[in-house]
């Protein structure tokens, strides 16, 4: 056999014509499929290759609006908004350490770590979640470590324009105004009461970015933001002022463990000042415990005790169970209401209504709320605003507790005519005292500047509230329990409370001190009230510890405002080394 011949006859054999037709078809197939993909992209799906070349360059960013300011009453701005810059980046543009488009090596990264006073790893760990547009490193930095961010001018990485909350009265307006978020959100006090109508409208804007992810060019605003609304509130800084420094003074001289005060108009339920001690910085909160952030003043409840006297007398009055004059039986100060006992410190056989104010005589008051129905006393109570909200709207304001009457015992009903076993918050002990202040009516308590003189309901009748501001003009003057109440000038009028405070169910000697007056009597404008919590440095009497701040501030209250005199200017008498000491 010739070996060569048949080699060359297996070599010479032709590949199948069916296959080279085959590839070919395939081939004009894959093309004609790459023609009309490119015909339905570029001529009836266009968008969507402009969408994939504008992420290239463009992007759509937030445009921060600016919240609304907060001003007391008179235009004084107690809380406004800075502007600060946001260091911000878009994880999917980096590629840390890559040689394609922007990209941040090692040296970089902790130039910037170490500008922004963050760990290396953080900031990688924020850039590597590539899951999200847009990422920020870090918010609201001060402008001298913004500019030191803007210096570096890394790719990718860019500032953005927000705002911060800045209180310029600091530590005296704290609780009232509470404070926002990092993203200017109120998250306390009026900031968060108020925060649809601070809160502006967040507006975007696109931008033009290199290949290096930097901004190069602002390609217009898409929706401009909405700044919030200013707002007015029935504060006035002077007067919040003035009661602060007096009440943190008086919380330190005696020792207290805190102490809040609440300043009314008395004509129209305005809040004119509200203040707490101990108090914060609402500008830097680092380290800031939460009973200094505490609103005291409307989130804490006590025992009023001797300060709900007037409304157990005014509800007698009211329903011609006695008159001003009438001769109450106190026993020598003890009275016994089933086995229980009811005690004056200071015994007397016999006193007037009018005294029993003056005197704070627990037995009288007792004596006479056991006179009347449960009902009556409890819808006096509740029509006064006791165990309901004052209508401040305040977050976590503390309703208090008042009993439903059917439920009260007799030595019940005889402990709550003198405010034991009733619970208040101190606003609402506040705008109950607007029912002495005028014709009998209670004021609706506001927070914010009122236009007009609201219109409150009746509690008590014309004669009744004039009654018993004579009665409460007694509890100052020489006899009384507060002569270190009384005002250079000014007639005014109130009462003192002390009580012990509860711990566990019991009684404990541990005491709330506190003071509700008004002045002038003549023409009632203010109406304070004043509570210290806890008086330790020996004295713990309402007429001692509280009556003081409401002397202070009322004063400086009443020239600030130019009220006339309705007295001499030396009638303050010097208080006697011993004041009388209401019952508690």
């Amino acid at each position: 056999m010739n070996y060569a011949e048949s080699d060359k006859g297996k070599t010479s054999g032709k590949l199948p014509e069916w296959r080279a037709k085959g590839l070919f078809a395939l081939l004009l197939l894959c093309l004609f499929g790459l023609l009309g993909r490119a015909v339905y992209l570029q001529g009836f799906h266009d968008d969507f290759l402009q969408e994939k070349g504008s992420q290239r360059y463009s992007r759509v960013v937030e445009v921060s609006a600016h919240r609304g300011m907060i001003t007391d009453r008179n235009g004084e701005p107690l809380a406004v908004s800075t502007p600060l810059e946001s260091v911000w980046a878009s994880a999917s543009d980096i590629k840390i350490n890559d040689t394609k488009g922007a990209r941040l090596n090692e040296q970089q990264l902790a130039q910037l770590a170490r500008v922004l006073e963050m760990r290396v790893d953080e900031v990688q760990s924020r850039l590597a979640d590539t899951t999200r547009d847009f990422v920020y490193l870090k918010r609201q930095l001060p402008p001298e470590q913004s500019g030191r961010v803007a210096s570096l001018n890394l790719p990718g990485i860019s500032l953005q324009r927000e705002y911060r909350r800045y209180y310029p009265a600091g530590e005296e307006f704290a609780q009232m105004l509470g404070f926002t978020g990092q993203d200017d959100n109120g998250q306390e006090g009026l900031e968060l009461v108020l925060q649809q109508q601070l809160a502006g409208k967040l507006g975007s804007q696109r931008v033009i970015q290199d290949r290096r992810g930097r901004i190069v060019e602002d390609a217009g605003s898409l929706n401009p933001p909405r700044p919030g609304a200013d707002i007015a509130l029935s504060l006035d800084s002077r007067v919040q002022h003035l009661a602060y420094r007096e009440l943190k003074l008086a919380v330190q001289q005696n020792q207290a463990k805190a102490g809040a005060i609440v300043v009314l108009d008395a004509r129209s339920g305005e809040v004119l000042a509200l203040a707490n001690y101990p108090s914060y910085n609402p500008n830097n909160r680092l380290n800031v415990s939460s009973q200094a952030m505490r609103n005291r003043a409307v989130t804490d409840v006590f025992e009023p005790g001797s300060t709900m006297k007037p409304f157990t007398i005014a509800t007698a009055l009211d329903v011609g169970q006695v008159t001003p004059d009438t001769q109450i039986n106190t026993q020598n100060g003890v009275l016994m209401v089933g086995n229980k006992k009811i005690h004056d410190t200071h015994s007397a056989p016999m006193l007037t209504v009018s005294e029993v104010i003056q005197k704070s005589s627990n037995v009288g008051a007792a004596k006479i709320a056991l006179s009347m129905e449960p009902q009556v006393l409890w819808q006096a109570f509740s029509s006064a605003g006791f165990g309901a909200h004052t209508g401040s709207h305040f977050p976590g304001e503390a309703l208090g507790m008042l009993r439903e009457a059917n439920t009260w015992r007799p030595i019940e009903q005889a402990t709550m005519a003198f405010g034991h076993g009733i619970s208040v918050n101190l606003l609402q002990l506040a705008r109950a005292y607007t029912v002495f202040a005028g014709d009998g009516q209670i004021k609706p308590v506001s927070l914010l500047r009122q236009d007009a003189q609201p219109s409150g309901h009746q509690v008590f009748s014309s004669k009744t509230a004039s009654q018993l501001r004579v009665m409460l003009e007694s509890v100052v003057l020489p006899g009384g329990t507060a002569p270190l109440a009384q005002v250079a000038g000014y007639r005014v009028a109130g009462k003192t409370g002390t009580a012990h405070k509860l711990d566990g169910g019991h009684y404990v000697n541990r005491y709330v001190a506190s003071f509700v007056g008004l002045a002038p009597v003549s023409n009632p404008r203010l109406i304070v009230a004043v509570m210290i919590d806890e008086p330790n440095s020996g004295k713990y009497y309402g007429g001692l510890v509280a009556a003081p701040v409401f002397s202070q501030v009322v004063s400086g209250a009443l020239h600030l405002y130019n009220v006339p005199n309705d007295a001499p200017l030396n009638n303050v008498i010097a208080a006697p080394v011993e004041v009388i000491r209401e019952e508690i």
